[in-house]
């Protein structure tokens, strides 16, 4: 098992920017895909950026390709979301999640990541 914890959301402007992290505990972190999804109010959760165990593939949704950058450090067992130009758009709970690396992954999917965290509230203000 893996327990995930978010922190880094806030309030802030458009335009602005913001950096998420998920800290990992339990498991060894390089066993894991991982990835990045968010809720906004009256909407279902969505994929936001994934990330290979070994960082050496990403995948975004295409608002905010460009914008957010999905990047790990192994050695610290954190995840991390770079977001640039933020928009009110991205206001939502964001969520890290981790996939086993022994079954297979399609990022996109929320299916099929087994363990998540709490959430980090992101709130952007026109």
């Amino acid at each position: 098992q893996v327990q995930l914890v978010e922190s880094g959301g806030g309030m802030v402007q458009a335009g602005d920017s913001l950096r998420l992290s998920c800290a990992a505990s339990g498991r060894t972190f390089s066993t894991y895909n991982m990835g990045w999804f968010r809720q906004a109010p009256g909407k279902e959760r969505e994929f936001v950026a994934g990330i290979t165990w070994s960082a050496s593939t990403t995948y975004y949704l295409n608002s905010v390709r460009g914008r957010f950058t999905i990047s790990r450090d192994n050695a610290k067992n954190t995840l991390y979301l770079r977001m640039n130009s933020l928009e009110p758009e991205d206001t939502a709970l964001y969520y890290c999640a981790a996939a086993s690396i022994e079954r297979p992954w399609a990022p996109f999917n929320e299916l099929g990541y087994a363990y998540w965290g709490q959430g980090t509230q992101v709130t952007v203000s026109s």
